[in-house]
C-alpha cells in the first residue's frame, strides 16, 4: 500500500465516510442546473421537474411520481395519504420511519407505529411476523392495522437488501391482511445494483414508494414519492400543506436527471465498501461483509473510537452501538486505502 507521504493531497484532508449524503454536485451537474429550463411548479408546472418525475415513474414502473425536498417528506406524504388517525402501521425494527424521522409518522400522520422483529435476518421481517402483528378484525374499539412499511436497503441493518422474492411474499401477506404497502426506497438504487435487477423489479406490489437522489447518486437535494396517478394528485396537495411546493424547481430537478444516469456507478461504491470491510477485518474489527455501501463495525466504545478516528481524519458515524462507514462517489479506492492506513495507526496507538 502506498504511504500517505506520497499522497499529500489525501493526507491533508479528512476522508468523510459519515454518509453518502455528503456528496457534492460535480461540474457537469452544476452546469445542468445552471442551464435548466424552468417554470413555476406550484402554479402551472416546471418543465424540467415534470421531465424528472415522468422519467422516475418510468424507471420505477409506476403511473406517476412527485418530487419532494427530502426522503423524510416523501415518506411522510405517503403515510399521510395511507393512514387515518389512530391506525397502526408496521415496519421492521430500526426502520428509518421509526427511528430517524422525529416521530412525524405519529405526530403528523397520526399513525401508531409497531416495530417488527428481524426474524429471518438483519433488516428483514417474515410473513408470519406481519400476519401476527396485523391481527384479525375485532370490535370497533380494536386497534386497526392498515399499513406495512418496508425499507430497501435497510439503513440501520447495514444496507441490507430485500430480495424480490421476499418482498413478493410480504406484499401478498400484507394484502391478505388488508394492509397497504409503502416502500422506503431511499437506497433502492443500491439494492437494484447489488441484485443486478431493474429498479422496477423492486417496487412490484408496493402501493407507494419513495426514492432518494441525494445519496449515492450525488444530487444536492431531492427525493421522489411515487405510485398511482390518483395518489400523486393527493400527494401534491399534501406536499403543499407541508411547505414542500417549490417554484423554479427545475434547477434542482436538472441535478436529479443527471443523477439518474449514474445508477450503475453505485457498483464502485459497493466494491469500495467491501474493500473497507475486508481491511477492517484484517485489523481485528468485527464487521459483517456489506451487501451494498454501508459498513457496520461493532466496537466496545463507539464514542471514544469515533473521537480518535476524527482526530486521525476519518469521519464516521454512530449507529445502534456500532460505527457506520458509508462509501460514496466522492471517496474513491485510493481514499479507502488511505482511510485504512489511518485507522491502522489509530488501532496501533
Amino acid at each position: 500500500m502506498t504511504t500517505s507521504a506520497s499522497r499529500p493531497e489525501l493526507a491533508a484532508q479528512p476522508i468523510d465516510l459519515r454518509s453518502d449524503t455528503v456528496t457534492r454536485p460535480d461540474e457537469r451537474m452544476r452546469a445542468a442546473m445552471a442551464a435548466a429550463e424552468v417554470g413555476d411548479d406550484v402554479l402551472d408546472g416546471d418543465p424540467t421537474m415534470r421531465e424528472l418525475e415522468e422519467r422516475v415513474a418510468k424507471v420505477l414502473g409506476v403511473e406517476a411520481a412527485l418530487w419532494v425536498p427530502s426522503g423524510c417528506m416523501g415518506n411522510l406524504v405517503a403515510l399521510l395519504a395511507h393512514l387515518r388517525r389512530g391506525d397502526r402501521f408496521l415496519a421492521p425494527r430500526g426502520a428509518h420511519v421509526l427511528e430517524n424521522e422525529l416521530g412525524t409518522p405519529a405526530w403528523l400522520a397520526g399513525g401508531m407505529p409497531e416495530a417488527l422483529p428481524w426474524d429471518p435476518g438483519p433488516g428483514r421481517v417474515s410473513a408470519d411476523a406481519v400476519r401476527a402483528a396485523a391481527g384479525v378484525p375485532g370490535p370497533y374499539y380494536t386497534l386497526r392495522s392498515t399499513l406495512l412499511c418496508l425499507e430497501n436497503t435497510h439503513n440501520a441493518a447495514g444496507g441490507v437488501v430485500l430480495p424480490p422474492e421476499e418482498q413478493t411474499e410480504l406484499v401478498a401477506t400484507a394484502a391478505g391482511c388488508g394492509l397497504r404497502v409503502h416502500l422506503d426506497g431511499a437506497r433502492l438504487w443500491n439494492a437494484a445494483v447489488a441484485l443486478g435487477v431493474a429498479p422496477a423489479t423492486l417496487t412490484v406490489g408496493a402501493d407507494t414508494v419513495q426514492v432518494c437522489l441525494s445519496k449515492g447518486l450525488g444530487a444536492p437535494v431531492g427525493s421522489l414519492v411515487a405510485g398511482s396517478a390518483d395518489f400523486v394528485t393527493e400527494a401534491r396537495r399534501l406536499r403543499k400543506m407541508l411547505g414542500g411546493g417549490v417554484r423554479q424547481g427545475g434547477v434542482l430537478a436538472a441535478a436529479g436527471l443527471v443523477a439518474l444516469e449514474r445508477i450503475d456507478d453505485l457498483a464502485e461504491d459497493h466494491a469500495n465498501a467491501a474493500r473497507l470491510a475486508e481491511g477492517l477485518a484484517e485489523l481485528g474489527w468485527e464487521v459483517t461483509p456489506p451487501q451494498t455501501n454501508i459498513v457496520l463495525a461493532r466496537v466496545s466504545d463507539p464514542a471514544a473510537l469515533l473521537g480518535q478516528l476524527t482526530d486521525a481524519g476519518v469521519l464516521a458515524a454512530p449507529m445502534a452501538g456500532n460505527i457506520r462507514f458509508v462509501t460514496h462517489r466522492d471517496v474513491g479506492r485510493r481514499s479507502i486505502d488511505e482511510a485504512l492506513r489511518r485507522i491502522r495507526a489509530v488501532r496501533h496507538g
